[in-house]
């Protein structure tokens, strides 16, 4: 399912997946984006797109339009915990401030991002329904994001979707290079491999994460807004790879030979998510979406930059 001759406001538009989904959305729409460039950045939107530099937190945003996507958050545990009231801030009283302000423009389908954090370490498929809980800074802002999004759908009848983002990922030759350290391993991995360097494991490296490419998901939100979804829908592919495999995928793929490094984890151990996968039956039923992009080939598509040097 696709948009066409809609105005469509991105915020967090010009970063990582934002500005994937701002740059597919402006072919057939009227796309406007707001980032603070904190982890975005202009360049990485195409010239059809209109970029306002402004925070989720201002007055007078640009919400006059038929769809907001939500993707403007503080996206990672660390900057949660280095200062989590301004996380919430950002997360949470960004989210309100966006969505009241579109409301109020008589705008009613949004569709925000979530994460698949939430739900814990699990190797088996996690289906929306089952029981959450927060154990960071990060999953707390994007849980109680979701309920003032029941609360917006229940309150005032606005299709709100709230989309759990499964390991995201695209590599350095597309906008997420912009992220650096907050970037996906996949794309750090690659990009130490290319350059002999060698990838750092956190662990023993078994851990494994749900890896969703890009394109995959920019489909999911766009589908998400053309059926005027509401409630919470997973976006990943339900099929988990360890991280020691990623780095022999990369090396095979490359054709290089680049041993990881192992380290002792940063992260706590009791609230490190040390495995994900997505169970997403319930937006296959919905609007019939499913992963296009296999793991195979999104590597390949990862390293692909690095053949052309």
């Amino acid at each position: 399912m696709t948009l066409d001759d809609r105005t469509v406001l991105v915020t967090g538009g010009a970063g990582f997946i934002g500005s994937n989904l701002a740059n597919h959305l402006a072919a057939d729409n009227d796309v406007t984006v707001v980032d603070d460039q904190y982890l975005g950045t202009p360049e990485n939107l195409d010239e059809d797109v209109d970029f306002v530099d402004a925070s989720v937190l201002e007055d007078d945003l640009p919400t006059d339009v038929d769809v907001v996507f939500h993707l403007a958050a503080l996206s990672s545990y660390a900057m949660h915990e280095e200062d989590p009231t301004t996380g919430a801030r950002v997360n949470v009283e960004g989210f309100v401030n966006v969505v009241e302000q579109a409301r109020q423009d008589g705008c009613d389908t949004v569709v925000y991002a979530s994460t698949s954090s939430i739900y814990g370490s699990r190797t088996e498929p996690s289906p929306e329904d089952m029981d959450v809980g927060v154990d960071t800074g990060y999953e707390a802002s994007k849980l109680a994001r979701e309920r003032y999004g029941e609360y917006f759908a229940n309150h005032y009848d606005m299709s709100m979707a709230g989309m759990r983002f499964f390991s995201v990922y695209q590599g350095y030759g597309g906008a997420e290079e912009h992220k650096g350290e907050y970037a996906n391993v996949i794309a750090q991995f690659a990009d130490d491999i290319a350059n002999g360097e060698s990838p750092v494991l956190y662990g023993d490296g078994t851990q494994t994460r749900d890896f969703t490419h890009v394109s995959d998901v920019v489909r999911g939100l766009e589908g998400a807004a053309a059926a005027e979804l509401d409630g919470i829908y997973n976006l990943g592919t339900g099929e988990a790879y360890d991280f020691e495999t990623v780095v022999e995928m990369i090396n095979d793929e490359l054709g290089t030979a680049v041993e990881p490094e192992y380290v002792e984890n940063p992260i706590p151990e009791d609230v490190y998510v040390h495995d994900t996968c997505a169970d997403i039956s319930k937006i296959r039923e919905a609007i019939g979406w499913e992963p296009e992009i296999d793991f195979e080939e999104g590597i390949r598509r990862v390293c692909a930059q690095y053949a052309e040097d």
